[in-house]
């Protein structure tokens, strides 16, 4: 078994934990690790480790209250075909936050989960 350590965590602020998990589980390739909803889930990508805390959890009790909404920043998942993503995606009824952009390193899309916390899609350049 893989303990926490071996993550790198990232805390998002949820309005629904299990609106959270469904998202991340279904779309995003995420496997749950706990749930103790409705106050906190984990789930689980790889490397990652997103801490899912709703407002009953100490996670979001800690948080001031002018930092209580969704910010600019955001977890960035590698894909191999943004296009068939972005399909994928849309087909499930999911919007984007934006259009494609492109660059030196890549194309990238935002995707907001149900409480507007941003997913960057990207797919390095060739």
């Amino acid at each position: 078994m893989t303990g926490p350590d071996q993550y790198a965590s990232v805390r998002y602020l949820v309005d629904d934990v299990q609106a959270a998990v469904d998202f991340y589980t279904t779309h995003l390739g995420f496997q749950l690790s706990t749930n103790a909803g409705p106050a906190f889930a984990d789930v689980v990508r790889g490397p990652l480790r997103l801490l899912l805390s709703g407002s009953a959890s100490s996670g979001a009790r800690a948080t001031p209250k002018d930092a209580t909404t969704p910010g600019r920043n955001r977890i960035h998942l590698t894909v191999d075909d943004l296009d068939a993503e972005i399909d994928r995606h849309r087909g499930a009824g999911l919007s984007f936050r934006g259009d494609v952009v492109s660059g030196p390193g890549g194309r990238q899309i935002l995707l907001a989960d149900p409480s507007g916390n941003l997913i960057e899609l990207f797919q390095p350049g060739r």
